[in-house]
Parts: C-alpha cells; sequence; structure tokens
C-alpha cells in the first residue's frame, strides 16, 4: 500500500500552524543538526553539537566553535580560505626576506 502523505519528521509537533514554507525550513535545520558531522582534526564522523555554535567530537574529545546549525558554514570555508592565501603570501614574503640576508 502507497504512502498517502509526507512525513513531516520533527516539525510535525506544530501540527497545521505556522505555514508549510516555516516547517519545512524547520524540518531541513533540525534535520542538518542531529546528524553526526565530520570532524576537522580526526575525520571521523563523530561530531555533535552541544549547544548553540559549539560542536565536539566524540572520538577525540576536540571542541570547537562553528555555525549554530551545522559544524562548517559557508561563510567560514570562505574565511579560511582567504586566511589560507594572507599567510601563503606572508610566509612567500619571509623567506624572499631571509634570503636577501644570507
Amino acid at each position: 500500500m502507497a504512502n498517502r502523505t509526507k512525513k513531516v519528521g520533527s516539525a510535525g509537533r506544530f501540527q497545521a500552524r505556522y505555514g508549510v514554507k516555516s516547517r519545512t525550513r524547520i524540518r531541513n535545520v533540525e534535520n542538518q543538526q542531529f546528524l553526526k558531522h565530520k570532524c576537522p582534526s580526526c575525520g571521523q564522523n563523530k561530531v555533535k553539537r552541544k549547544g548553540t555554535s559549539i560542536w565536539q567530537c566524540k572520538k577525540c574529545g576536540i571542541k570547537f566553535a562553528g555555525g549554530a546549525y551545522i559544524p562548517i558554514t559557508e561563510s567560514g570555508v570562505n574565511v579560511d580560505k582567504i586566511l589560507r592565501k594572507e599567510i601563503e603570501s606572508i610566509e612567500k614574503i619571509d623567506d624572499k626576506g631571509q634570503g636577501d640576508k644570507k
């Protein structure tokens, strides 16, 4: 027998209130929030949310700050890229400066 209704998941607690779009967004965010995520330190899928923006790996014990609902946000990835480029450019400048002194 085929299912006749869509599964509402965690947003079922709102019943018919607040509109479909709001309930769908909440369901999607909460599904992401309660998954186990990949640890940036050890690489295992053991990261769980401890509180707002606080994430902890169950395997290696590292505790870090991330997004409110997911540990690594798109804007956080962009900031990391920019910082890496800046650090690399500073290291290149330092290497060139030390070469002149020798």
